[in-house]
């Protein structure tokens, strides 16, 4: 059985990390901001498990059980607020969004 070098998944993490936020700059649709910082996370989830494959130990993983967790937490509040913004302004448009004084 072959493996693939560490080399190979860590630039593939750094890959989907640098679309995401790409995609985060870029984007001013909400729902597609908090996409890519999902993608974010899940590069950065990926760039663990595979440092942790590389040196044999379990703790790769059990980070990116912690980034998953947090990553639940995240949607969960981020879709709360983004049905509030619609709510109120009928727009997903971030720009519209940032015009929102308390």
């Amino acid at each position: 059985m072959t493996t693939i070098p560490a080399e190979y998944g860590l630039v593939l993490a750094s890959v989907l990390f640098m679309l995401g936020l790409i995609s985060l700059l870029i984007r001013r649709n909400i729902v597609f901001m908090l996409i890519s910082v999902e993608i974010m996370l899940n590069a950065a989830g990926l760039a663990f498990i595979v440092a942790g494959a590389k040196w044999s130990q379990p703790d790769g993983q059990v980070m990116f059980l912690f980034i998953l967790t947090m990553a639940a937490a995240e949607v969960s509040v981020g879709l709360a607020l983004i049905l509030q913004i619609y709510h109120q302004l009928k727009t997903l448009n971030s720009d519209e969004a940032s015009k929102m004084k308390g």
